[in-house]
């Protein structure tokens, strides 16, 4: 069984030119941003967030603020089931990388951030929403998230991912508006103040199905705590700046997509609440449309369920049953 999928990795450089391809989910974050009339200033004014973040939080040695630059690349995964000879878009992440002016050096950084997935839409934009319909109560479908996590940890461990990455990925998310957060006294030097949740929530269970952990913490001179998706030990199996590389470009996306929450003109107390109709926020000027994504999220789980779910269901249902 362990033959039954290859993967082929390729990698975009994502930059003011950046135009997304046909087979990107038009829903990622980063595709959204780099569409219609304001695409190009919205990309300028996103790298240049992103750069100015992360030497605000690499500030030693940096008098002038002005290190450091980060060069993003999307990820895109296709798998292939062998013998069918078609290829599905499986995933899309973001990696990025560090160019230090000081010493002309470029460093690795994270892979992951921003995760994007077509089965993930399946899941939730269309299995789980049928699952629920005309229910006096909301439920979750047996077996939930199952073949998407083993897919992805599959993804993780093969040969394409080890010749490609030095790293486990760290995937950064927004904090969920439904569930309360209190400050605990653990405190990082880059990730800041620990947060932990009142409860378990839908996506802690299915990342968790992924072979992630997560753990909430609140940057310096942040509003609000990012959720940071993980394997391993997030303290200590990355560098300083690795993890600035992750907050400061998953924290400039998130002021942009989520501004009631993370460019609140308010800091997260001891007991924080997200609100997503917080009206004491400022706004970033960089366009982006929420009510577009959350529609094309249903369109593009559909085309999972029919490109991939339905056509291969039989050898998915085999594998996933046979996959420890």
């Amino acid at each position: 069984m362990n033959q039954d999928f290859t993967f082929s990795i390729k990698r975009i450089r994502f930059d003011e030119h950046y135009q997304p391809s046909d087979s990107t989910r038009i829903t990622t974050n980063f595709a959204n941003l780099a569409r219609g009339e304001c695409r190009q200033q919205n990309l300028h004014h996103a790298l240049k967030m992103i750069d100015n973040r992360f030497n605000a939080l690499a500030h030693w040695d940096n008098p002038n603020s002005d290190r450091y630059s980060v060069e993003l690349e999307i990820i895109s995964v296709d798998m292939e089931i062998e013998g069918q000879g078609d290829s599905f878009p499986s995933i899309e992440v973001l990696k990025t990388n560090i160019v230090d002016h000081a010493t002309n050096e470029r460093i690795e950084g994270i892979v992951g951030n921003n995760f994007s997935s077509y089965v993930r839409d399946y899941d939730f934009s269309v299995l789980l929403l049928d699952h629920n319909k005309q229910q006096a109560q909301f439920s979750i479908p047996e077996n939930f998230g199952d073949l998407h996590g083993k897919l992805f940890k599959y993804f993780v461990s093969s040969k394409a991912y080890q010749q490609h990455f030095k790293k486990p990925p760290v995937i950064c998310l927004s904090v969920s508006d439904n569930k309360t957060y209190h400050r605990t006294e653990n405190q990082h030097p880059v990730l800041g103040v620990e947060y932990q949740p009142n409860e378990s929530s839908l996506t802690e269970l299915y990342f968790k199905k992924m072979g992630l952990d997560v753990r909430y913490f609140m940057p310096p001179n942040s509003v609000a705590p990012l959720a940071f998706y993980f394997f391993g030990d997030l303290l200590n199996d990355y560098t300083n700046l690795e993890l600035i590389s992750t907050i400061s470009t998953m924290e400039t996306f998130q002021k942009i997509y989520r501004p009631e929450i993370y460019n609140a003109n308010a800091v997260a107390g001891k007991c924080y609440r997200p609100n997503l109709k917080n009206p004491d926020h400022s706004i970033t000027h960089i366009v982006y449309d929420r009510e577009e994504r959350s529609t094309l999220a249903i369109a593009q789980g559909k085309f999972a369920e029919e490109h991939f779910i339905k056509p291969y269901r039989a050898v998915l249902d085999q594998w996933s049953a046979n996959y420890a």
